[in-house]
């Protein structure tokens, strides 16, 4: 049984591949196996397209990027028509806690992407931020805000 999060039901695609279930991800055009943070990081792509208007040819799922040396990958960036990342989302599984240890990746990750909207969320809970670079400070805001917001 998948667990019900704090975000809109979705008709996923889910099919039983060698006794494991696989959800259809229409960004990557395949079947994913189904974690506890994997589920998540569907539900938030489709509250993306279906609730907040995100197209879906400017959304990148586990993306890589280089830290420190090391190699890490973000969960969900979303560009704007010029190929410039608008949000950056980080997932965890619902039995993760949103604590400062998450903030603090999402933040690092920032430092190489710069985005000026972050999201963080387990599928029960999400937190939503501003950052202003010139200011070098944040802000939390209470809703992620639609694309046509953030874009235009």
């Amino acid at each position: 049984m998948l667990q019900p999060l704090q975000l809109p039901p979705y008709p996923f695609k889910i099919v039983e591949q060698d006794g494991v279930l696989a959800i259809f991800d229409e960004i990557r055009k395949k079947h994913i196996i189904i974690t506890p943070e994997e589920w998540v990081r569907q539900h938030f792509v489709q509250y993306l397209i279906n609730q907040k208007g995100y197209p879906k040819s400017l959304i990148k799922l586990e993306g890589g990027l280089k830290l420190h040396g090391k190699a890490r990958r973000t969960d969900i960036v979303v560009f704007n028509p010029k190929g410039e990342r608008i949000l950056l989302i980080e997932c965890k599984a619902p039995s993760v806690s949103i604590d400062q240890k998450v903030f603090d990746q999402v933040a690092r990750y920032n430092m190489v992407h710069k985005v000026s909207l972050l999201a963080v969320s387990n599928g029960l809970e999400h937190y939503y931020c501003r950052i202003n670079f010139e200011k070098r400070d944040y802000s939390f805001i209470e809703d992620l805000p639609n694309y046509k917001d953030v874009y235009f």
